[in-house]
């Protein structure tokens, strides 16, 4: 019998591609449940979070075991009370699609980030979750399709107990800013708790130097209190001179500000210099001159305390920057983004960016932690924060990417605007000529020679350029801390696991002693 070779052929390569489908891992796929509890529609960022093991009370992202989690993501809207949607695992997902686990004992948890803020402070009040699903011996393709109902509710986090004498030195002070209120056609609030010193009721007319700090990435508002406490608490035990302390919010809903001005979030810091400040030294006795007005911050808060003191060197009389996110993109966490054809993800040779260590050990890469806070949710995340503040805003009406996340390659047009616009070195050596005099002598900078981000880098850079500039500019390089134990000081006597706030005391006597250069005044022992 004759058969024509060309039904043959075609017969051939369908068997073919029947077989190549057959050996591709199929997409894995999860349902998840509205419970009957929910009687109003629900939306948000749908997260699978699953690891390895089993009898977790949760199941949650760390950044610092970052390939240790899976995390899977949809957006969902206005689902209702027995509504179902499954999420395909291997669409949005870190480290890689589920489909690619291999047969093991499992654990998964869903959570429904209805603020879209979970890249920012991971779940909060108001967030919908599953219970913890074991998933014995289970193999992708094989086993039954989990299945999750969302029946919790993360509740509020409780208070902490308020330190004794809080409530009469600590005042939240909310303020309408017009500024930013103009740009963002609603009431934007700049908010702080103001502590004031012990003996500021027992001396009407005493005057007082005052410190603008600021916190890092993730804190939430509790925290600026939570820290409001602790400096009340080195006052009072005379650890601290008497000074009004201004402790300030910069978390958004795209991350922090930094107390920047920025085509994307508004004119943070003209709002903070020129309306904020000016309403609270009509209302409290502060010095209200810049040999009074002082600046403090770690991390994203180092970075924004720096920035404001270059930026409004007549407005403030020195900053006590800990830690800085890079100041000189020379050195963004270890990464040039000057190189030619810079790429964020691997280096010229081909190795990975690290970007989390802990001392010598490497812990997740620089593409590790982008990959996941794009799963996690568009905006919020640290690096996306970054874009937020220093990018030119894109025709969709958000920041234009530095970077590829899918190939980590740099946007040279970008870089340029972030070199023109938030480079701190950069923005230093160029306007020396009109701000040096008021600049020399007043930035201070502290980073642990192990920091955590590498972000002693950047700072040695900085460093570089206020030397040649003859700033008078004080770094100083503490051997061995890491970005969480910088504040950690080890008096002689003292508790042998250390004062965590040990370094606020250095810092506090050194500003007073800008402020009252003849009070001589000496922390107690």
């Amino acid at each position: 019998m004759h058969i024509p070779r060309k039904p043959l052929l075609s017969l051939a390569l369908a068997l073919c591609s029947l077989a190549a489908l057959a050996q591709e891992p199929q997409h894995l796929f999860f349902r998840v449940t509205v419970g009957p509890r929910f009687t109003t529609p629900v939306s948000g960022r749908l997260l699978v979070f699953l690891t390895t093991g089993t009898g977790a009370k949760q199941v949650d992202e760390n950044p610092f075991a970052p390939t240790a989690v899976y995390v899977a993501a949809k957006e969902v809207s206005d689902l209702t009370a027995g509504n179902s949607v499954d999420i395909d695992t291997d669409d949005v997902a870190f480290p890689s699609g589920f489909s690619s686990l291999k047969n093991g004992d499992y654990q998964a948890q869903a959570v429904l980030d209805v603020n879209h803020n979970y890249n920012y402070g991971g779940r909060s009040a108001g967030d919908l979750t599953s219970d913890v699903v074991p998933l014995a011996s289970f193999t992708p393709g094989q086993s039954a399709e989990p299945v999750f109902t969302l029946n919790n509710v993360v509740p509020q986090r409780p208070s902490r107990p308020d330190p004794p004498g809080f409530e009469k030195s600590a005042h939240l002070e909310g303020f309408i800013s017009p500024a930013l209120t103009a740009f963002s056609g609603r009431p934007i609030h700049i908010r702080a708790w103001v502590i004031t010193p012990p003996d500021y009721d027992q001396n009407p007319k005493r005057r007082y130097p005052t410190v603008y700090w600021t916190h890092g990435f993730g804190a939430p508002f509790e925290y600026e209190k939570i820290m409001g406490g602790s400096i009340l608490g080195l006052m009072e035990k005379k650890k601290l001179p008497p000074m009004i302390w201004v402790m300030l919010d910069e978390s958004c809903p795209t991350g922090t500000h930094e107390f920047d001005d920025s085509v994307n979030n508004g004119p943070w810091g003209t709002a903070l210099t020129t309306e904020y400040i000016p309403y609270l030294e009509k209302k409290y006795r502060m010095d209200a001159r810049p040999s009074g007005r002082f600046l403090q911050g770690h991390s994203s808060g180092g970075w924004a305390t720096l920035q404001l003191q270059i930026d409004y060197p007549g407005v403030f009389g020195g900053t006590w920057s800990t830690s800085p996110d890079p100041s000189d993109f020379h050195d963004f966490t270890g990464i040039d983004l000057y190189a030619p054809h810079a790429n964020v993800y691997k280096s010229p040779d081909g190795t990975a960016y690290p970007l989390i260590r802990d001392h010598a050990k490497i812990i997740g890469t620089f593409e590790q932690f982008a990959k996941n806070e794009r799963v996690l949710g568009p905006y919020g995340g640290q690096i996306a924060s970054f874009e937020w503040v220093f990018s030119p805003r894109g025709p969709d009406g958000r920041p234009v990417p530095m970077f590829d996340r899918n190939t980590g390659d740099t946007d040279p047009t970008v870089i340029a605007y972030w070199h023109d616009h938030y480079d701190l070195a950069n923005i230093v050596q160029k306007t020396w000529a009109e701000r040096g005099t008021r600049l020399k002598g007043r930035i201070h900078v502290f980073v642990g020679t192990a920091d955590t981000f590498y972000l002693d880098g950047a700072a040695h850079k900085i460093e570089a350029v206020l030397k040649a500039l003859n700033a008078d500019a004080h770094f100083t390089y503490i051997p061995d801390r890491t970005h969480f134990d910088l504040y950690t000081t080890y008096p002689a006597g003292g508790d042998p696991k250390g004062d965590r706030l040990g370094l606020f005391t250095q810092i506090g006597t050194e500003m007073y002693a800008v402020a009252r250069p003849h009070a001589n005044w000496r922390p107690a022992e």
